[in-house]
């Protein structure tokens, strides 16, 4: 009976292992593949390709080996990127299958902002498109939406520097003082603020509107 003498892979002397070779080597390229990115706290994962779908973007130009762009990276080896996550979504979105895709809540100008940043190219001319078809539709096709916010009056000014996404700030009406805390009386203010927005999403916001041009007929004859 022949004795075949094994290595510790379990494969014969003198022979090659095809399978744990390739294999080691796919784990290699594909690692290597992969880039994570650390956009104002939040982590994403995506890859090279993705990545270098605008070759001439911020994006490619930081991961090629040769990059003259200077980043610094996270514990986890992230390359550290001090912009909004919210809006660099949709860009990398759109660098993975060249669709937009905004979630509720989202400006195109605030991603045209992003996409402006990492400097990509298509995405930035589809949003101009988009902006400028926007604001050539006819009246009827958009409505201004009213809401109201309550607050104190120390926590006035944090809450009007902080709108966005096209909100605007219409009227203060003071409904008096609710709380006391310590020594100092704090007044309770309704804030009412509109934001323009299509026919379609005005569904949503009837009870809100409604009730703000109530307060708002209110506060102007106190």
């Amino acid at each position: 009976m022949a004795t075949v003498n094994l290595n510790p892979n379990g494969c014969p002397v003198g022979a090659t292992n095809v399978v744990g070779s390739s294999t080691s080597i796919h784990s290699i390229q594909g690692k290597d593949q992969w880039v994570k990115l650390n956009v104002g706290g939040t982590c994403f994962l995506t890859t090279k390709t993705t990545l270098s779908r605008d070759p001439n973007s911020f994006l490619s130009r930081l991961i090629q080996e040769d990059s003259d762009l200077i980043s610094d990276r996270d514990e986890t080896g992230a390359y550290l990127i001090d912009r909004d996550p919210r809006y660099f979504a949709p860009v990398l979105n759109y660098l993975r299958h060249g669709k937009l895709v905004l979630d509720d809540g989202l400006s195109e100008e605030g991603v045209l902002e992003e996409a402006e940043f990492y400097n990509v190219t298509h995405l930035i001319g589809l949003l101009k498109d988009n902006i400028a078809r926007r604001e050539q539709r006819p009246a009827a096709d958009k409505k201004r939406v009213y809401r109201v916010l309550q607050c104190q009056e120390n926590e006035l000014t944090q809450m009007v520097s902080t709108m966005s996404d096209g909100w605007r700030f219409e009227q203060l009406i003071n409904i008096g003082t609710q709380y006391n805390y310590g020594a100092e009386e704090n007044a309770e203010f309704l804030c009412v603020v509109s934001k323009e927005c299509a026919n379609t999403l005005i569904g949503r916001e009837v009870e809100s509107n409604d009730r703000a041009k109530v307060l708002q007929q209110k506060g102007s004859r106190m």
